[in-house]
């Protein structure tokens, strides 16, 4: 204990015990939830025999929903990039048609969107009078079906995350490479992209894992077997739908965590340069 004088008053310190530190409250904190999950599972009388079982059957699902979120996000990325450049141009047909896409891929459910790809376009292909060559047009398979329905959305949504990518490019480097003697093509594909890339993939990763998710509506059509499929149908096969959704969230949740993980090392790789110059200039 130890006393101290402060204008004319003696003043007694208590000796105070030792906090802990953030990383300690963080690491006690993922304790105290493990535990709490661990009496959840004895309180609730968990079959875990039964989700070994079926862990395999339900995991399989995983490579349906890779091929979709994969597949998805192949168109979406050249979708978003021609809606981001016919948002910019100074077309009137372009900037009209970009505005339609985006505001109608954004504007409706992608349940909806899906339903109407694989369920309503199979109706029009077998109207009365229309042309014969227009099937292979109009009737999809489930997987692609969904392929596409996942990149037009999220190709309208990811859009506008490539035309702020592209408009965060100074303008004056813009107007150095016309002095140079680039067209506007030449501009776009070698000043402006390569820069807009760093800017554009934080979001445009975030949009994948939230694909990686979204693409479980499509296992509600009920006849692709991806991840959320097989859990549901044996969920309610057995009766034991807790078990069987728990599996599924598990997984999604590992991929998300494994996606997430890459998508940080890519960042820091394009932002590497960048800090650098920053670094420099300072």
């Amino acid at each position: 204990m130890a006393e101290a004088a402060v204008g004319g008053v003696r003043k007694t310190d208590t000796a105070r015990p030792p906090r802990l530190s953030f990383t300690s409250k963080k690491y006690l904190t993922y304790g105290v939830i493990v535990i709490m999950g661990i009496l959840v599972v004895l309180v609730f009388q968990f079959d875990l025999s039964f989700m070994r079982e079926w862990l395999p059957y339900i995991a399989r699902g995983t490579w349906f929903t890779l091929i979709l979120c994969f597949g998805g996000i192949a168109l979406a990325i050249p979708l978003a990039l021609l809606g981001a450049l016919g948002r910019l141009s100074r077309s009137g047909v372009l900037n009209g048609i970009a505005n339609f896409y985006t505001s109608f891929f954004r504007g409706t459910p992608l349940l909806v969107q899906i339903y109407f790809i694989y369920f309503a376009f199979p109706q029009l292909a077998f109207k009365p009078g229309v042309p014969d060559f227009l099937e292979p047009f109009l009737v999809y398979d489930v997987i692609f079906a969904g392929i596409l329905a996942l990149g037009l959305n999220y190709g309208a949504y990811m859009t506008e995350i490539f035309r702020g990518g592209i408009q965060s490019i100074g303008h004056g480097q813009v107007e150095a490479a016309h002095a140079l003697g680039m067209s506007a093509g030449q501009t776009m594909r070698r000043v402006v992209l390569p820069q807009a890339v760093r800017v554009i993939i934080p979001p445009t990763g975030n949009d994948f894992i939230a694909m990686l998710k979204d693409s479980s509506l499509v296992g509600v059509v009920g006849t692709v077997q991806e991840l959320f499929n097989r859990a549901q149908v044996v969920g309610k096969a057995e009766s034991r739908a807790f078990e069987t959704l728990a599996i599924a969230a598990l997984i999604y949740w590992f991929l998300t965590g494994v996606f997430s993980f890459f998508q940080g090392k890519l960042e820091k790789r394009y932002a590497r340069g960048h800090v650098r110059e920053e670094a420099h200039d300072g």
